[in-house]
């Protein structure tokens, strides 16, 4: 090869120099020399390319580019830039950036080419950074709005106060009835002026002493205006660098109503459990529910649930529900049950239930205990994880209809085997429609509708 007035020698050693890899190509698209000026390639097989067609030695969506890069390839003038993939030994494919120019001299093509592996390696960090931090941004997002909802519907009410100042700068509508003022005559008033003046003292040193050590003891005072005596308790946190206060008001009805230490603190530990806990009637109205299963049904309050029948939510198919019934009514108790819990958005938790019935009570009710539990999953050869659908397949007959049954398989099945074309093809989504015999849109469609990688990322980089 030439390359101006100097000779052959000269021209590959400036080549190879000028960039990680050059190809000289004949007029039958057969590789006929190759210059290697990056140590980067040693292992990826390119010493193998030499008499074979340069379509040959990339992956099948990139054989369109070096199609048009040999013919868009021209006397004087360099064709733009197109990245392909060659089949590497490694098991992953190896992206290079090409341009082609045609020498006048005998015809034949030179081909410049770049190491694109470290760039894209770059790209995939880049790429899973960004998913990450978009991850935990939608998660604390999801977590004020929790917070917020349940501080604006909770029943009890709350004040949120700077620890500094004793300024109120939150206040919940509970509290706000309570106090007797609209929400924007409490926020920005020192917390202890909202209460009256018999009450100032203990307020203060309930301050001090949460400045001093972090914590106080619960404590009576009477609200100002005459609004009656409530009992405050008071907690220590920091928010956004800032320490401030949560007051707790209880009326004193309320306080005096509480059948006793023993079971008020039954109830606490109940509210506290992190599986999800329902009592119902004998119709299965419910009662009451915990936060735990307002967690599982995508709801607010307890007042959303109170009144609702049970069935509303639980069972993906309602013979689930009626198995749990049925057997709760012949033997009075259930453990270990699964099933699955129906949120009010479309999500699907499963769970296991574990259920009691206390009909013979001085107030007839139906316990039960929801449990969300993680995909269970058998191994397989090559390490390959099956759903638990599959596991039990034989312990749904009789719950869950034959036409169900077969529908969920078709459905695990295609998702499987679109997974596996994926992970062969190493996520070549062009390769594995071609695999499956599916046209590109097809597969998408049953990507998207399974949920499987993200469709918003190219296919390759022209």
């Amino acid at each position: 090869m030439s390359l101006g007035p100097l000779d052959a020698q000269a021209a590959g050693l400036l080549i190879a120099a000028a960039t990680d890899l050059s190809l000289v190509i004949d007029g039958e698209g057969v590789i006929r020399d190759a210059t290697f000026g990056s140590s980067d390639l040693a292992g990826e097989g390119c010493e193998t390319w030499l008499g074979r067609p340069w379509v040959e030695t990339v992956t099948v969506e990139s054989r369109p580019k070096i199609a048009s890069l040999l013919k868009d390839a021209a006397p004087g003038a360099v064709t733009r830039w197109r990245q392909v993939n060659h089949i590497s030994p490694t098991g992953i494919d190896l992206p290079v950036r090409y341009a082609a120019m045609r020498l006048a001299k005998d015809g034949q093509i030179l081909v410049l080419g770049r190491n694109l592996r470290a760039m894209a390696s770059l790209q995939r960090s880049l790429a899973e950074t960004q998913q990450a931090l978009e991850r935990d941004y939608l998660r604390m997002r999801g977590a004020e709005t929790r917070y917020r909802l349940l501080f604006q519907l909770g029943s009890e009410p709350v004040l949120v106060v700077d620890a500094g100042t004793r300024r109120v700068t939150e206040v919940n509508p509970a509290a706000a009835r309570l106090i007797g003022r609209a929400d924007k005559r409490i926020v920005g008033q020192d917390a202890v002026e909202l209460f009256d003046a018999s009450s100032l003292r203990d307020l203060e040193s309930l301050f001090a002493g949460l400045r001093v050590t972090g914590q106080a003891t619960d404590l009576d005072a009477s609200l100002g205006h005459g609004r009656g005596l409530v009992r405050v308790a008071a907690s220590l946190f920091r928010q956004e660098n800032a320490t401030s206060v949560l007051l707790r008001l209880a009326p004193a009805q309320a306080v005096a109503a509480e059948a006793g230490p023993v079971r008020a603190g039954a109830l606490d530990v109940i509210r506290s459990l992190p599986e999800g806990f329902v009592v119902t009637d004998p119709s299965r109205r419910i009662l009451t529910a915990n936060p735990a299963f307002l967690d599982l049904v995508q709801l607010a309050t307890e007042e959303q649930v109170r009144g609702q029948r049970l069935d509303q939510w639980l069972g993906r198919e309602e013979s689930e529900a009626t198995a749990l019934y049925a057997t709760l009514a012949q033997h009075g108790s259930v453990r270990h049950f699964p099933t699955h819990v129906r949120g009010a958005y479309g999500g699907i938790e499963e769970v296991e239930v574990a259920a009691v019935s206390a009909l013979t009570a001085s107030q007839p009710c139906l316990g039960f205990t929801l449990r969300a539990t993680p995909r269970r999953a058998v191994t397989v050869s090559g390490g390959r994880e099956l759903p638990r659908s599959v596991e039990q397949m034989t312990e749904l007959v009789g719950r869950v209809s034959m036409k169900n049954l077969v529908r969920e398989s078709t459905d695990l099945i295609e998702r499987l085997c679109i997974e596996a074309a994926l992970r062969i093809t190493r996520d070549n989504r062009a390769s594995a429609a071609e695999m499956l015999g599916l046209s590109r849109q097809g597969l998408y469609a049953k990507m998207r509708r399974y949920g499987i990688g993200d469709l918003d990322a190219p296919d390759d980089i022209a």
